[in-house]
């Protein structure tokens, strides 16, 4: 994969923060013109490295009031029972993050559901039934103190201007 260099780097970090800019405001805040700037988003789009736009929703504010981190264990670690234990997390939507992990757990999943009583349906009618599911630990999550969706990279600082040199 290519390096990002500087613009793509500022780039990434504009879209980031508000990826609905017009192609010239991001041109704008990036430093270059409307045309080399459109050119690297669709670049950037096309290797894979911009995903997808998306919209953040406040899930409180659309009744997913709970939020609950469980860990999973599978029985067996064969690729067939992993495939077909990732392939049911895939279709469920409650489930709105999977990781597979090392430590204690096979598994870490977010699930976001109204209430307790959606958790504990939940729990009977899909996660007890996942494929290869041995045992489930859930954390009831009290507060979100940081859920972040920006990247942690750095975007370049700007070119320092070239200062004349005295002479002698």
């Amino acid at each position: 994969m290519n390096e990002l260099d500087r613009y793509d780097r500022l780039l990434l970090s504009e879209l980031q923060r508000d990826s609905r800019q017009t192609v010239q405001q991001l041109a704008a805040a990036v430093g270059l013109s409307s045309t080399p700037c459109w050119k690297r988003v669709k670049e950037l789009e096309a290797r894979g490295v911009i995903r997808r736009y998306t919209a953040l929703v406040d899930r409180e504010k659309v009744g997913l009031s709970l939020c609950v981190l469980a860990e999973l264990n599978l029985t067996r670690h064969h690729e067939d029972d992993v495939q077909r234990f990732e392939q049911a997390v895939e279709g469920c939507p409650q489930i709105v993050s999977c990781y597979a992990t090392t430590g204690q757990a096979d598994y870490v999943i977010k699930v976001l559901v109204p209430d307790i009583k959606s958790y504990e349906a939940f729990l009977h009618e899909t996660a007890f039934k996942l494929p290869g599911v041995t045992h489930v630990r859930s954390s009831v999550v009290l507060k979100e103190v940081k859920a972040e969706t920006r990247l942690p990279f750095d975007p370049p600082r700007p070119e320092p201007e070239a200062r004349p040199r005295k002479r002698r």
